[in-house]
């Protein structure tokens, strides 16, 4: 997927939360903290609320994106970048394109190539098919 294709498809925050859940969980959202599909969705806050354990949580939970202040666009944008170089992204490359703190997108690459090695990034297989 190319950068034109990304910024029409995961245009807001929103899309990118629906993208993932669709992802993740299919139809029923599953809490990760207990594992139950007894729960109700929190709407004015993109966030899903267990009537098992009592917690809320978001489709990020347990995932490269937990806890970061940084949008989901800009994380998929950054994937796009990194699995379309031709050799290697350095951060401040990255950092420049997407308007980061190059300390911010470092560590963004790093959790991205550490999510490479495990399951993880199958959540993400249509930004990275040719």
């Amino acid at each position: 997927m190319d950068f034109l294709e990304l910024s029409q498809k995961f245009s807001t925050q929103e899309k990118c939360i629906k993208y993932l859940e669709k992802r993740r969980w299919g139809n029923a959202p599953q809490c990760p903290y207990c594992g139950s599909e007894n729960t109700n969705p929190l709407a004015a806050e993109l966030r899903h609320h267990c009537n098992g354990c009592r917690k809320s949580f978001s489709v990020t939970v347990g995932t490269i994106f937990h806890h970061s202040h940084i949008e989901l666009k800009k994380w998929f944008m950054l994937m796009t970048l990194m699995m379309n170089a031709k050799k290697s992204l350095s951060p401040c490359q990255a950092s420049r394109a997407l308007r980061l703190r190059r300390p911010t997108a470092r560590s963004m690459m790093i959790r991205i190539r550490k999510a490479m090695c495990t399951d993880q990034m199958k959540l993400f297989s249509e930004l990275y098919q040719p």
